[in-house]
């Protein structure tokens, strides 16, 4: 699934998309060779008799479950998993039929920390932690390139306006009216 750009408001410019790290697809490509494999060696291996038929169809059943419920899950879960950063905000958008979208406006965050474990650090991924005012916090895991993610999160951060920027710009704009 593509990220809708109709998120982004008129001003608002993309600085970076991401998904989760192809690592995440690894273990779920993995069952699903695993369920194919166990199934085509039913079909192979069982006899063409009646018990034959009945104990392939519950190898396919089984094979079936465990291939949609841990390997084409997950993977639809990765592919429908965004991290976007704009240079206003940070938009973290999740979920395969239920959609759960949270922004992050950069000039809240106070503090982002990364974790990366040696696998990471070998891969180039982690797990970015964003805290924002008001003990908000969004954990970011997977993070491909973490480092330079986490290098350019700063940059975003040191060059968006401070909240009371965008206040005084909103109350001086005559077409809003005078501030309340």
């Amino acid at each position: 699934m593509a990220f809708p750009d109709d998120v982004l408001s008129d001003e608002e410019e993309l600085v970076l998309h991401l998904r989760p790290h192809w690592r995440a697809s690894v273990a779920p490509l993995l069952v699903l060779a695993l369920t194919v494999t166990g199934a085509v060696m039913a079909l192979v291996l069982l006899p063409p008799t009646e018990g034959g038929r009945i104990g392939l169809l519950l190898v396919v059943a089984v094979m079936l479950w465990y291939g949609v419920r841990y390997a084409l899950h997950p993977l639809l879960a990765w592919r429908c998993t965004h991290y976007v950063f704009t240079d206003e905000r940070i938009l973290l958008q999740d979920g395969v039929l239920a959609r759960e979208r949270r922004d992050l406006p950069l000039n809240r965050v106070n503090d982002h920390a990364l974790h990366q474990s040696l696998l990471d650090r070998m891969l180039g991924s982690g797990t970015l932690t964003v805290d924002s005012i008001g003990e908000q916090k969004a954990v970011l895991a997977g993070v491909p390139d973490a480092q330079r993610v986490q290098s350019l999160l700063y940059e975003l951060i040191e060059h968006s306006p401070a909240e009371d920027e965008q206040e005084d710009e909103l109350s001086e704009d005559p077409a809003l009216g005078p501030p309340h």
